[in-house]
């Protein structure tokens, strides 16, 4: 059953996720925002990265007054901000809502992971988070699949078709069975007090922490499948013949997930990652079962990075989906490894509490995930920046309050080429696909960091 209720969260997550980056960025004309890169990845990743970081707290919230009680009012926090998402428009409204949003989202992430480990034994433990871990890829799977079939119509029933499958765990809570827990007799300030006394415990071991600040390295590249590469596909990458190819052989899928003009959707395109770790993630984790975790992740971060820099390189589609793919290997080679590793390097009496702090990097990787899709990427990489730059580098005059859409057409216009030609004269101009050596960068430096950790560890146990 908690399965299950995570099946349907991570769906609805995924849901609204997956298309979160270009709802923020988009032109106002076609459901958008019109926030800046920046703006967008401030609300994505400082947001995110809270809903990472609270767990440690939340965790401990839900020890003391009860899975279930905790999940219900997880749920009711969930379905109203979705309500309440697309009510809000201003940079600061977004902000708020969405670290509403991830207070729910954070109330419930530990307490499914904790019923799985409290409801199996160590010999059902792997099957169970085997399941889990297959919930989660299906529902980041199906989840922008559901809703980029609305998307056209309304930003706004995206967000109510997440609060409605979020609502369906209601129904479902009926039938969860608590796990049993210990008993505290502690007040609620003295439970606290012991999460940040843990805290600095933990922060005490400089193994630990360096290990994690490397992973941390590891999580910043791999967001930007969800802060930047939904955007870069959008501004960037021509899906055209993708569409024609739907079109002719499976038409289903250019008229649901095809644009007026003969576009995919960005979000259809990058859904494939997730496609490919329910494919292979069998085989992957088959090749790499037997590696010791430290090499499986500095070959896993490593093809995550090739991978990851690939997709921005490019106005092809085909070459982004073999990006993608490349990516998505090294992501199932190497993330997993990760929870493993620290959970064979925590002294067996701190395991449990080890494992609760494998959220920091994850918390710090989305924080610099969002400034590298934002600040970084409306420097290096934005076609709205672009086109504004040029259109002043030509004395043009065009008003600035027309739509994202609109200005880039009239600048077109004014330019005597159409939206196709301008978009290739900015890349050619720009060189909008620099970024990828960015993105690179991060990644190597975390299989480098990790190779000397390695070596460090190797020669400490030979003294």
């Amino acid at each position: 059953m908690a399965n299950i209720i995570e099946l349907f969260e991570r769906f609805a997550w995924y849901g609204f996720f997956m298309l979160f980056a270009n709802y923020l960025t988009s032109s106002i004309d076609v459901g958008g925002l019109e926030l800046s890169q920046a703006q967008k990845g401030i609300i994505m990743g400082v947001g995110t990265g809270i809903l990472y970081f609270l767990p440690v707290i939340t965790g401990s919230i839900a020890d003391r007054f009860g899975y279930k009680r905790v999940l219900f009012i997880a749920f009711i926090i969930y379905t109203s901000a979705f309500i309440l998402m697309p009510l809000f428009k201003s940079f600061t409204g977004v902000f708020l809502i969405y670290l509403y949003l991830a207070l729910g989202a954070a109330l419930f992430k530990p307490i499914i992971s904790a019923t799985v480990a409290k409801s199996t034994t160590s010999e059902t433990a792997s099957i169970g988070f085997g399941i889990f871990y297959m919930m989660v890829n299906l529902g980041a799977f199906f989840g922008p699949l559901v809703t980029l079939l609305f998307k056209n119509s309304s930003y706004t029933l995206v967000y109510y078709i997440s609060a409605g499958i979020i609502a369906i765990n209601f129904i479902l809570l009926l039938f969860y069975k608590e796990p049993e827990r210990e008993e505290s007799n502690e007040s609620f300030g003295d439970s606290m007090k012991k999460v940040f006394t843990n805290i600095f415990e933990v922060l005490a071991d400089g193994k630990f922490v360096v290990f994690l600040l490397i992973v941390a390295g590891f999580w910043t590249m791999y967001n930007q499948l969800f802060f930047t590469l939904p955007v870069f596909i959008m501004q960037w990458v021509d899906t055209s013949s993708m569409y024609l190819f739907f079109q002719e052989y499976a038409p289903f899928f250019s008229e649901n997930y095809g644009t007026a003009n003969g576009q995919m959707e960005a979000e259809f395109i990058t859904n494939f990652d997730a496609m490919y770790i329910i494919l292979f993630q069998v085989i992957v984790s088959s090749i790499v079962m037997k590696w010791r975790p430290l090499r499986s992740m500095m070959a896993g971060f490593l093809v995550c990075a090739i991978g990851m820099a690939l997709t921005l390189t490019t106005q092809n589609v085909v070459f982004t989906l073999v990006a993608i793919y490349i990516f998505a290997i090294g992501e199932m080679a190497g993330s997993p490894k990760i929870t493993e590793y620290i959970g064979r390097i925590a002294p067996a009496e701190k395991k449990a509490l080890y494992m609760g702090y494998s959220f920091i990097p994850v918390f710090l990787g989305n924080v610099f995930a969002g400034f590298i899709s934002g600040n970084v990427y409306q420097w290096m990489s934005d076609k709205t920046t672009f086109v504004k730059q040029e259109v002043a580098a030509q004395g043009l005059n065009i008003d600035e309050s027309l739509t994202q859409n609109e200005y880039f057409e009239q600048a077109a216009s004014a330019m005597n080429m159409n939206t196709n030609e301008l978009t290739n004269h900015l890349w050619s101009t720009y060189n909008p696909a620099s970024i990828w050596s960015v993105i690179l960068v991060i990644g190597l430096a975390a299989v480098v960091a990790l190779f000397f950790y390695d070596k460090y560890l190797k020669s400490l146990e030979n003294k």
